[in-house]
């Protein structure tokens, strides 16, 4: 969540005139992340969160809200778009896409332990499970067709092995079918930050805007490569466990899952790598960004191809 494009007060004042929400009292940036602007918003009615969509294509757009007001009505504890007055939950505001969503209580772990993976596990076993009858479709879109477009881009700025590392783990991915695993929406982007604790509540999931349906299993595949890290970005098999019991406990893993865990930890590894070496190299202007370290991801990927990860015990 970072800022590129500013609003000022005039601005989103007479926005907001459109929604039922009362006065606008105070808004701020929000300073973390890089994709789109994102402001807190507070009004005589309520605390939102007011995102201007910087690149996202206009037509993927209904996916993410339609999906976070589905899983909102279906008990999970997701921001729930505002419609203003005219039933309308995306409109224009400072030239760019904008939507206002209501803002969960809570704040994120740096460091969790195995009961916050628990509840990961738990709350993203219940996503899945409520997106199922989520009807929309839009397939990932940081999936393999994005890896070649980002590999190409960012070549020229890698050296010889970083080149190898990459070519050979796209190579390995082409070569991966999963005709039977499970498939559904996913948040595909569930990182520590997007997650938000009240006490040792799970009472919020955030940041849906690299959701799209793919294998379930990836969505627990990045949610592993985040909070269950252990030394040298290798995993650490107690929070892994306690991760993977959770989910299984309310959407039970199958054998085709097992085998396909290894290879989705690797791609989701590749993945934000990839991300992170296109937001480093081709990076974007904007008032506040925050570009994440790339050798992050490359060490995370390398630990992933040489090593068996811990599965359920």
């Amino acid at each position: 969540m970072s800022v590129y494009t500013p609003v000022t007060h005039a601005e989103l004042e007479r926005w907001l005139g459109r929604y039922s929400l009362g006065a606008l009292e105070s808004f701020e940036p929000i300073q973390a992340g890089i994709e789109n602007s994102n402001y807190f918003v507070n009004t005589t009615q309520g605390r939102y969160v007011l995102t201007l969509f910087e690149r996202l294509p206009a037509h993927e757009l209904p996916f993410y809200l339609g999906l976070m007001s589905h899983l909102a009505r279906h008990g999970i504890p997701a921001p729930a778009p505002i419609a203003d007055v005219a039933d309308r939950t995306l409109s224009e505001l400072a030239g760019k896409p904008a939507a206002l969503v209501t803002r969960l209580p809570g704040r994120s772990r740096e460091d969790p332990g195995e009961a916050e993976c628990a509840a990961l596990g738990a709350l993203l076993a219940r996503m899945h499970l409520a997106a199922r009858t989520y009807a929309a479709y839009l397939e990932n879109p940081r999936g393999p067709k994005w890896w070649r477009f980002a590999a190409d881009a960012v070549a020229p700025f890698l050296d010889a092995t970083k080149k190898d590392l990459l070519e050979r783990e796209l190579a390995f991915q082409a070569g991966q079918r999963y005709p039977d695993l499970p498939r559904g929406p996913v948040h595909a982007d569930l990182f520590r930050d997007n997650a938000l604790f009240e006490g040792e509540r799970l009472c919020g999931v955030i940041d849906f805007y690299f959701a799209g349906v793919d294998c379930l299993l990836y969505d627990v595949a990045v949610c592993a490569n985040d909070w269950c890290l252990g030394a040298e970005g290798a995993l650490d098999p107690a929070r892994v466990r306690a991760l993977l019991a959770a989910y299984h406990a309310a959407r039970p893993l199958g054998a085709a899952e097992r085998a396909a865990w290894p290879a989705q930890l690797r791609a989701a590894a590749l993945r934000f790598w990839l991300s992170r070496l296109y937001d480093l190299h081709l990076p974007r202007p904007g008032m506040l960004v925050h570009a994440h370290d790339p050798e992050h991801f490359r060490g995370i990927l390398e630990s992933r191809a040489r090593m068996a990860p811990p599965w359920l015990g």
